[in-house]
């Protein structure tokens, strides 16, 4: 799992994904598929793909179009999910969301 695959779920599902990192800080993928790390004062002395290679879990906040910080209207504020399953999200692109009408 890449930081772009990552960036095109964040896009994707409408998102928020946040990951710490190994210094203590946490990275948020917003929306809009841009990475960026609150906390950063100064030029980095890591690299985001590598962080990301370490983190074993990830936060996932829905956001609801045209209004930030806000979940989406029936969505959870906050989802927890470890690696393995975000890899499967991201590996998925659009044909893993469920379909809105199944044929029978």
């Amino acid at each position: 799992m890449k930081l772009a695959d990552l960036r095109k779920l964040a896009i994707r599902r409408q998102t928020r994904i946040h990951f710490s990192l190994r210094n203590g800080m946490e990275c948020v993928i917003s929306e809009h598929g841009v990475a960026q790390v609150p906390a950063l004062k100064a030029v980095p002395d890591f690299n985001l793909e590598e962080e990301l290679a370490a983190a074993s879990s990830f936060l996932l906040d829905p956001v609801m179009a045209g209004k930030k910080h806000q979940p989406a209207k029936g969505a959870a504020p906050h989802t927890s999910i470890g690696r393995e399953e975000l890899a499967a999200m991201a590996a998925g692109g659009p044909a893993a969301e469920a379909p809105a009408h199944e044929e029978e």
